[in-house]
């Protein structure tokens, strides 16, 4: 079986939840001696805010094009079986699931060290938004790990798609990038164009 045939990515619509179960189940085989998993949680406070919820929206081919790019780069640096991916669009309240990988391989460190890979990977460039919403008010959030990335943006080149294939250096592996940057828009610049 081909590695991409092994590699389930889902892009699930606003209030679908998460089945742990299915994911585990699709990586799971008798050839790995290990799974590893990352829930993503929403919490109930943010600097001292109260949250409601986070709401999630996506651009959905281009997420699946970038998240199967990922599943790619892990496989070129670690020995993995399977791969699956499962994020929630829409609104995920407190408490609730909102993105879910699960990664096998025959021993623990590859499933781990892809796990942790993957989901910084998508934070940092897969373009799925996220708002949040607090008691007072709400904000769409950049992610730290986008943040932490925004020198390297300008050294970014892109393929024929338009998806961004610039490199970073994560422990001792070259690892591709995958989509290009999720965009802030300053209001002060959107009053000052009227």
């Amino acid at each position: 079986m081909a590695d991409e045939d092994r590699n389930l990515i889902e892009i699930l619509e606003a209030n679908s939840p998460i089945d742990f179960n299915k994911y585990i189940g699709y990586v799971s085989s008798p050839k790995c001696g290990a799974i590893a998993t990352f829930a993503g949680t929403t919490r109930d406070t943010f600097d001292g805010k109260e949250v409601l919820e986070l709401q999630y929206e996506a651009y959905v081919p281009m997420a699946v094009r970038c998240l199967k790019s990922l599943c790619s780069s892990a496989r070129s640096s670690w020995d993995i079986h399977s791969i699956a991916v499962a994020h929630c669009l829409g609104t995920v309240p407190v408490g609730e699931t909102s993105v879910f990988v699960a990664i096998s391989s025959v021993h623990r460190a590859d499933a781990l060290d892809a796990c942790k890979f993957l989901i910084d990977e998508l934070k940092a460039s897969v373009p799925i938004w996220k708002k949040e919403v607090y008691t007072n008010g709400e904000v769409w959030k950049e992610n730290k790990e986008f943040i932490e990335r925004m020198p390297e943006l300008g050294n970014a080149s892109h393929d024929q798609d338009g998806a961004c294939s610039g490199k970073k250096k994560v422990e001792a592996h070259e690892r591709k990038s995958c989509c290009g940057t999720k965009v802030k828009v300053n209001d002060e610049s959107a009053d000052s164009s009227r």
